[in-house]
């Protein structure tokens, strides 16, 4: 395992952190963490040299944490740090960061959190922070020893970024980057603009929800990695081209098994900055060039809008869209849109009721999408 200094704090992180949000689970029920598989499973990473663990309120139905508080014990606590997030969609009142902040460290059977972050930052979350004063919560947090140090993640667009980077004295930041996201939402300019202030920088989504990193692909897409005289994985690809950023600090990778656990972290044992060549990184321009022109919904997985009010499971419908977009399996998509996927669950319950958009933090219009689901698969299938 390789580590990095953390921005100003003086901390050496891994560079590979465990996301506990897609933890195994039973009965295919997100909020049911298989426990027997995810509890050793971490342990394992964290023995094999990860000592940053990320969790959040609402991560696997609000379970998340508490699993964590299991990992830690027997002490593993000494061998890892733990950051959570402030759930921001319902914070009101400064009242509520005080509330929350200490229902987590009870939920985590912790004195204090290392990295604690005010959650999906966006302008609407943004001016209630400002509002209620969050500079007084996590000045008061850290005086009081509940918080050692204090970030935010991020899902809006650049000009705010800077502006909240500028705002407080942070000491880190959660930003979504990967080959496909150069330009998106804070993207490589925040990336840099963050650590040139002092900030260290986390980054999140490095695999696009999966999407960079499955092993079932194209022939052109293949054959765009076939270019290289390297072998990788294209998970390996996803990682290394972020871990090649000096300015990049701890990537965090929602690991579901064993096996892409040990993956990762064979690749973040050799992962140095700036050790890709050009031709290398040519390749992988051509990777981002083939997935921009192929995707249809740009949808990372993130399941923040779940549930659904109606029952729509939105993720894996988008899913099974894209899929059809990159290999051209009409097929398999309108069996996993309409067979697969429970009556209750398929695009034609959505009532249009707009819940799902105010979530979703990549902003994707997910009502036109469903409708457009349904008239392609469901319609297909009558």
């Amino acid at each position: 395992m390789l580590y990095r200094p953390f921005g100003k704090t003086g901390e050496e992180l891994s560079i590979l952190g465990f996301g506990a949000m897609r933890l195994p689970v039973m009965d295919g029920d997100v909020a049911k963490i298989d426990e027997e598989k995810a509890i050793p499973m971490i342990r394992a990473a964290i023995d094999r040299g990860v000592n940053y663990l990320d969790t959040a309120w609402s991560y696997h139905g609000e379970n998340s944490e508490a699993l964590c508080a299991k990992v830690m014990k027997d002490g593993y606590r000494d061998k890892v740090n733990i950051a959570t997030k402030l759930p921001s969609w319902l914070v009101k009142t400064r009242s509520d960061m005080d509330h929350y902040l200490n229902a987590q460290l009870e939920r985590l059977e912790e004195e204090q959190i290392d990295f604690y972050l005010l959650h999906t930052i966006s302008a609407a979350y943004w001016d209630i922070y400002k509002k209620e004063d969050y500079k007084s919560f996590l000045d008061d947090a850290k005086r009081d020893g509940k918080i050692k140090y204090a970030g935010f993640s991020f899902h809006d667009n650049i000009e705010l970024f800077k502006e909240i980077v500028d705002d407080y004295d942070w000491d880190f930041c959660q930003i979504q980057l990967n080959y496909l996201d150069e330009n998106y939402q804070a993207g490589l300019e925040g990336m840099r603009y963050a650590a040139s202030k002092g900030l260290g920088v986390i980054i999140m989504e490095p695999l696009r929800g999966g999407m960079l990193a499955r092993t079932e692909i194209p022939e052109d897409l293949q054959s765009i990695w076939n270019q290289s005289d390297v072998k990788r994985s294209p998970a390996e690809w996803a990682l290394r081209y972020l871990w090649d950023y000096k300015e990049v600090g701890v990537i965090l990778s929602g690991m579901t098994t064993m096996e892409q656990m040990e993956e990762n972290i064979r690749t973040a044992s050799e992962a140095a900055p700036s050790s890709l060549s050009e031709t290398e990184q040519t390749i992988i321009a051509r990777a981002k060039d083939f997935f921009h022109s192929k995707i249809r919904v740009d949808c990372t997985n993130c399941r923040y809008c779940l549930p659904c009010p109606q029952g729509v499971y939105i993720p894996e419908i988008f899913w099974a869209h894209n899929h059809d977009a990159f290999f051209g399996d009409f097929d398999k998509a309108k069996f996993w849109t309409t067979g697969f996927l429970k009556k209750e669950q398929r695009a034609s319950n959505c009532n249009s009721c707009g819940r799902c958009e105010k979530l979703c933090p990549q902003g994707i219009p997910i009502r036109k999408h469903l409708a457009h689901v349904v008239e392609r698969y469901e319609k297909a299938a009558d």
